[in-house]
């Protein structure tokens, strides 16, 4: 069996949060709804084999991670929001790679847009 590089993912599809985060005046003031998605790159081979959450990522605590920087932070911009994002979710060192979208689900457009939002893909 060769060895190639891990391009195993934990995916994390559809966190609602309410955050802080705009440039307008009533969005640092008043929490807004976002959803943040992401792709963890990892390598998932020890715990395909043994089914223990010990060998893998629980999902779980990333998420706690995410919640805890949105309801402890303030963000100007979504770009600095998703950075924020794919830090906390590079802190665990079995991560490789992560790619991090955020949408603004209520922008303040004049136009009847659905959402806004920014990706970022970051490794270490």
């Amino acid at each position: 069996m060769t060895t190639k590089p891990a391009n195993d993912r934990i995916l994390l599809r559809g966190l609602r949060v309410l955050a802080f985060c705009g440039v307008l005046p009533e969005e640092q003031t008043r929490r807004q709804p976002f959803e943040i998605n992401a792709e963890v790159v990892t390598d998932m081979t020890a715990a395909g084999l043994s089914d223990e959450l010990v060998d893998t990522i629980d999902y779980g605590a990333l998420t706690d991670g995410l919640a805890e920087l949105v309801a402890n932070g303030r963000f100007a911009l979504l770009e600095f929001f998703v950075q924020r994002i794919a830090e906390v979710l590079l802190a665990d060192e079995r991560v490789i790679e992560v790619q991090v979208e955020v949408l603004k689900l209520r922008p303040p457009v004049a136009h009847d847009l659905s959402a806004s939002g920014a990706r970022v893909t970051r490794s270490r």
